[in-house]
């Protein structure tokens, strides 16, 4: 853990825990429902015009294997700082900022993630410190914080 009051100068990286175990096993799941399925798709299709066919069994475990890889990209996000900048990796979207553009590191409350406030009045979520991960992620806000106060002094 970081101490707030000593400024820090090594870089930090962090990436949400419990989302992670969450998604995987998330993913895993809908591969094996989606492949479950597939195996009743044979025969006819009920109107007696159609019938499945191997094809429409590993489409449909394509489409499984697609849903999982659409899940596991909630296990995508990451933060990376150091003394000159921020890098966020978010669900969707990147930002690199220089700490002179950030006004604050936030966490409220209610918040389900860290927040940059920037000095434009604009915020930048930060989804690799969730508020899911309790004692984690207010150990990377603490780092950023320690980061933003090194690079202003």
């Amino acid at each position: 853990m970081v101490d707030v009051t000593t400024p820090t100068r090594e870089a930090v990286a962090y990436r949400p825990r419990r989302i992670r175990w969450v998604a995987g096993i998330s993913a895993a799941a809908v591969v094996i429902l989606f492949t479950a399925l597939s195996f009743g798709l044979h025969g006819s299709t009920g109107d007696g015009l159609g019938q499945f066919e191997r094809g429409d069994q590993g489409a449909m475990i394509g489409l499984g294997v697609l849903a999982a890889l659409g899940i596991l990209a909630f296990t995508r996000p990451r933060v990376q700082a150091d003394a000159d900048h921020v890098q966020i990796r978010n669900v969707v979207g990147n930002f690199d900022l220089p700490w002179s553009a950030v006004r604050a590191v936030r966490f409220d409350r209610n918040s389900a993630w860290a927040m940059l406030e920037l000095h434009d009045d604009e915020t930048v979520p930060v989804h690799a410190l969730q508020a899911a991960d309790k004692e984690y992620a207010v150990e990377g806000v603490r780092s950023l914080r320690a980061l933003h106060s090194a690079s202003s002094s």
